[in-house]
């Protein structure tokens, strides 16, 4: 069942990504690094399909790609990638779909929001689409330097030359941005909303403040024993999670008791437990 909700998923993050290049980055020619983004730069001097360019680029790089990471790894994103440059020629050669709009700064803010999506429900079906990844991976392994950071190498070095190929300075700036959102995207996809609020409060008046947060909020949590290291003294350190809308109560509620207390705020992108819904990966 994991499975089949895996290829959902993929299939699903593929056209979404599809619809991404067809109305907005094709359209204006955004390069949001990558092989795509080579294909996109080729594609404006000889007009050939993104989508075909894509997978003829790719292959040497899932070749390199299987001596570095692996069979399972490399079919997973070659599926992915074969799935999202099949929709994308079908979204742009096949159904035609014009751009969505004109304004190239709407276009990039939207194509960037819907490629990110796409990639994220992708990566949740435990694909990727092969490309800046891959080389990322490649790099750090026969450098050293760190996968995150080779990736972000590659997509620079594309949409640099981007600007030189085009011959426009504009060019290399919409696929920054097109790329910036894309990654904020794919990271909401992945971790969620931050919607629950890690809370550690350190306090002498914890007993009363654990009272509020089991009775008044309703949410549970742990008393850690503590030695401040400052006063030399034993106590209680209150570790909670709590909605983001009960923050405010909370904070004002510590205030009153107690001016002094200590209390350190935290984003939490996935809880499990009662009470919480849960973002984790299946």
């Amino acid at each position: 069942m994991n499975k089949f909700n895996n290829a959902l998923l993929i299939v699903l993050g593929c056209a979404v990504q599809g619809l991404a290049y067809a109305l907005f980055i094709i359209p204006h020619h955004f390069v949001p690094g990558g092989v795509s983004g080579i294909a996109i730069i080729v594609n404006y001097f000889a007009g050939l399909p993104v989508g075909i360019l894509t997978m003829i680029f790719n292959v040497p790089i899932f070749l390199l790609g299987l001596k570095t990471m692996g069979r399972k790894y490399v079919l997973n994103s070659l599926a992915g990638m074969v799935t999202t440059s099949l929709f994308i020629d079908f979204f742009n050669k096949v159904l035609k779909l014009p751009s969505a709009t004109e304004n190239p700064v709407l276009a990039s803010i939207y194509g960037g929001v819907l490629m990110g999506i796409g990639l994220g429900i992708v990566f949740r079906g435990r694909a990727s689409t092969g490309g800046s990844d891959i080389i990322g991976t490649v790099l750090h392994k026969y450098t050293g330097m760190s996968i995150g950071y080779g990736i972000m190498i590659t997509d620079f070095v594309v949409i640099s030359a981007s600007g030189l190929a085009l011959q426009s300075l504009e060019a290399p700036l919409y696929g920054y941005l097109v790329l910036f959102l894309s990654t904020k995207l794919i990271d909401m996809i992945l971790e969620g909303w931050s919607y629950s609020k890690l809370v550690v409060i350190i306090s002498a008046q914890t007993e009363k403040i654990a009272d509020f947060i089991l009775n008044t909020l309703e949410r549970g949590g742990t008393a850690l024993r503590s030695r401040s290291l400052y006063l030399n003294r034993e106590g209680e350190v209150i570790l909670t999670v709590i909605h983001r809308k009960q923050l405010a109560e909370l904070k004002a509620y510590i205030k009153g008791i107690d001016p002094d207390a200590f209390v350190i705020i935290n984003d939490t992108y996935d809880v499990l437990g009662r009470g919480f819904k849960s973002y984790q990966i299946t």
